[in-house]
């Protein structure tokens, strides 16, 4: 593969996750409360809704699959890099750079504008990835056999770290925490549960050295800034990804079936992990999330590959590349103006014209649309986001 080319399935793949991401469910999750006797509804709510703690559904993939992509990129853009020339303190020094600037834009979108002051909150994916990307540059700079041992060590760390985490007493007050005891798995996975695990207690004590409004006792949705640890695995095998295969001699349908068969291997790892060592649960990224959501993203990737790099199909995917090569943009404008698009199409199309069963759909795929014709006309103009 030359320095030079760009691989136009990781585009496309990466166009693909952050229009799902964009869609905010595509106004399926509203149709579905309109219909609660219907199961179909509810089971297609269910996909585009993340999974409430122990369990997958296609929403809780967009996270892990960015990630997975950014690690990806990396053994790319550094074979680029030192093509160009660049030493290795000047792309440490980038990376440095890039990671600050993710972490501070993960912090600005974590605070509204109903906050008094900046909410200090690292668990957004841009701030997530933030705080991992220079240690995955280290690595990756290494070499895909330093990024394996990281996996394993982290792993195994991260396990251990939240088995031996004491947790309260049969009988304490559980809103200390800000828990219930609905939120207790009970029997040997107790040490997972939400908001009482070794990731929650440890943000109780970094986040309140920050300036807050009022104390920080939990995080509603249960997620973690440590999170940034095990996700970290996750960018590493991404990055392993792009190293042993990617960037490898062997031909593209060889590639294609590589990743399909490293995915059913890493579904099957953390299918038996969930099963006997520790629950799958996105929200504090578990050891067994890292690979069972690894496994899905490995064979999403070798679907994208094959359709693209084997079949050749670069015109049907077209309209996700626009999408995937200015994925920051994208991330940005939706966090920033989904709402605002929604209001404003109500007032120039007609508010009527969205009130009718369909019209959260209606809504949701305007708004998309929108963002999708801004992704292309900087494509037309070359003008891509890049940190």
């Amino acid at each position: 593969m030359s320095p030079t080319q760009r691989l136009v399935s990781l585009d496309a793949f990466r166009g693909f996750i952050m229009l799902l991401m964009a869609s905010s469910g595509f106004g399926l999750v509203q149709m579905a409360k309109a219909h609660p006797e219907s199961s179909l509804w509810q089971h297609v709510a269910y996909q585009v809704s993340h999974v409430e703690w122990i369990g997958c559904a296609l929403w809780d993939l967009i996270q892990p699959a960015f990630m997975f992509m950014v690690g990806v990129a990396v053994p790319l853009s550094l074979m680029r890099r030192q093509e160009s020339g660049q030493g290795f303190f000047l792309r440490l020094f980038h990376a440095l750079w890039r990671s600050v600037i993710l972490v501070l834009l993960g912090v600005l979108l974590s605070t509204r504008t109903t906050d008094t002051q900046t909410n200090w909150l690292f668990t957004n994916v841009l701030a997530q990835i933030g705080l991992g990307y220079v240690f995955l540059f280290v690595l990756a700079s290494l070499g895909w056999e330093y990024c394996a041992a990281a996996v394993i060590l982290i792993l195994v760390g991260d396990w251990y770290w939240f088995f031996q985490h004491p947790l309260p007493a049969p009988d304490a007050d559980l809103t200390a925490w800000g828990a219930t005891a609905a939120d207790v798995i009970p029997g040997r996975f107790a040490a997972w549960s939400k908001h009482l695990n070794a990731a929650a207690d440890f943000d109780r004590w970094l986040l309140n050295l920050f300036p807050r409004a009022q104390a920080f006792v939990a995080n509603p949705g249960g997620y973690t800034t440590m999170n940034f640890v095990p996700a970290l695995a996750t960018m590493l095998m991404g990055a392993i990804a792009g190293e042993k295969l990617l960037r490898s001699s062997k031909t593209h349908g060889q590639k294609a079936a590589g990743l399909l068969i490293a995915g059913i291997v890493c579904l099957l790892i953390g299918t038996i992990l969930g099963i006997v060592a520790v629950p799958i649960v996105k929200r504090i990224w578990t050891p067994s999330w890292v690979m069972f959501s690894g496994g899905w993203v490995l064979m999403m990737l070798s679907v994208f590959y094959w359709l693209v790099e084997v079949a050749g199909q670069r015109k049907l995917v077209f309209p996700l590349v626009v999408v995937g090569m200015n994925s920051i943009f994208i991330y940005l404008m939706h966090s920033l103006t989904f709402g605002w698009l929604r209001d404003t199409l109500k007032v120039h199309v007609g508010a009527p014209f969205f009130s009718g069963p369909w019209g959260p759909v209606w809504e949701h795929c305007g708004a998309l649309a929108i963002l999708w014709l801004l992704c292309w006309w900087l494509y037309q103009q070359r003008a891509f986001l890049k940190i």
